[in-house]
């Protein structure tokens, strides 16, 4: 007998792996849904790869000859920036032709723009943002998010990290909300499993030069820094760290759980650890065939590690209207409504605020030049040493 999450895999390889046709048989009325993330600036491999997923899960629904509409995709670049990100979701939400939005990778913008959504009344998916106060923050019934929170992420860490024997650690994160919730979490979680922080260091998200805050953590000589921020910053942190002689272990958050920050930091990323919510691509539901589809579509970027997410809330925007038809007030409640739907990423089931609960958190450590499931490590099987483990 097939278990459920077998018979999920099942399901969604069968929604995912239809044929792309060359054109619809007939007219149907046409409808935009829109995506917003940052397609230029420093974390804009997250933004491209989300887009091209989202990107894919209309072209797959308007080959569906059994689709009601067809589906014209409206994508904003939020630069990663709030001033931005309000502007751009402004936009979007003033168009009535516009009936739900799979939006934002950056929190410091998603949590900018909610406020936008709820006025409009447009009904959004958040698709890489963990900042808990997005959903949580506010009642509003407009926005909803796939991915997880960094609560989740941040516990995970703390235990794992006090876990492989580590006790102390100084700790540098961007000043935006991300970066200051990052630090709130990962600190509290921590203390609670025993580690010590030795120096805590606010830095603005486009700081270029770390000598004063780096060599005050030299002095500190912790066992491992704790990186609260994107990957830009990350990656000139490492490189700083190494200049310095600052020989502590470097682990970040999902911000750095990207290609640009293993391309960025190059040898300086080996053995760098991070913690993302959900599973690699290749071990989700469907995640081979996402991956199949993906390629055939010739993206010129790769599709990133929030690329699922982006996939599936577009995907269960799709489908919600395909069920109630293009009005934004009948997507919302049946989005608000919405229990046990199976996707790339598992299970959505949205709570009250809006959130999906995914409680699975992944591991991962730099290796041999790209991110490796900790478990599947060198690392994990004692055949590699961390920076500083005994």
């Amino acid at each position: 007998m097939q278990n459920a999450a077998t018979k999920r895999a099942a399901a969604v390889a069968a929604v995912l792996a239809i044929g792309l046709a060359a054109g619809v048989a007939e007219a149907k009325d046409k409808i935009k849904v829109g995506f917003i993330g940052p397609l230029s600036g420093g974390t804009s491999s997250n933004g491209l790869g989300g887009r091209n997923s989202a990107d894919l899960a209309v072209r797959l629904k308007n080959a569906d000859a059994d689709a009601k509409y067809e589906y014209e995709l409206v994508v904003l670049d939020d630069e990663c920036k709030p001033d931005k990100g309000v502007q751009v979701a402004t936009k979007l939400a003033a168009d009535k032709n516009v009936i739900a939005a799979a939006t934002h990778y950056c929190s410091a913008v998603a949590i900018a723009t909610v406020d936008v959504y709820n006025r409009f009344g447009l009904p959004i998916i958040v698709w890489g943002a963990v900042l808990p106060d997005i959903t949580y923050g506010n009642d509003y019934k407009e926005v909803h998010r796939v991915n997880g929170t960094m609560i989740n992420q941040n516990e995970t860490a703390a235990k794992f990290m006090t876990g492989l024997g580590y006790k102390t650690w100084a700790i540098i994160h961007d000043t935006t909300d991300y970066g200051k919730g990052h630090n709130k979490y990962f600190s509290q979680y921590l203390t609670e499993n025993g580690g010590k922080i030795l120096g805590t260091f606010g830095v603005t998200a486009d700081q270029q030069d770390f000598t004063a805050e780096l060599t005050k953590i030299k002095s500190l000589d912790p066992d491992v820094l704790y990186f609260g921020g994107l990957t830009p910053l990350g990656v000139r942190v490492r490189s700083q760290m190494e200049k310095l002689g600052l020989r502590a272990l470097f682990e970040g958050t999902s911000g750095i759980v990207s290609d640009t920050f293993i391309e960025g930091s190059g040898e300086l990323a080996e053995g760098v650890l991070a913690f993302r919510e959900g599973a690699p691509t290749e071990l989700l539901p469907g995640g081979k065939v996402f991956m199949e589809q993906y390629k055939k579509q010739n993206y010129a970027e790769p599709s990133e590690a929030y690329g699922p997410f982006a996939f599936a809330a577009m995907n269960l925007i799709l489908d919600t209207i395909e069920a109630v038809g293009p009005d934004r007030k009948k997507v919302r409640d049946t989005l608000n409504a919405t229990k046990g739907r199976d996707s790339i990423v598992g299970e959505i089931s949205f709570d009250k605020n809006g959130q999906n609960s995914v409680a699975l958190i992944t591991k991962y450590v730099a290796q041999d030049g790209k991110w490796t499931v900790w478990a599947e490590s060198e690392y994990a099987k004692g055949k590699r040493k961390l920076k500083g483990q005994k």
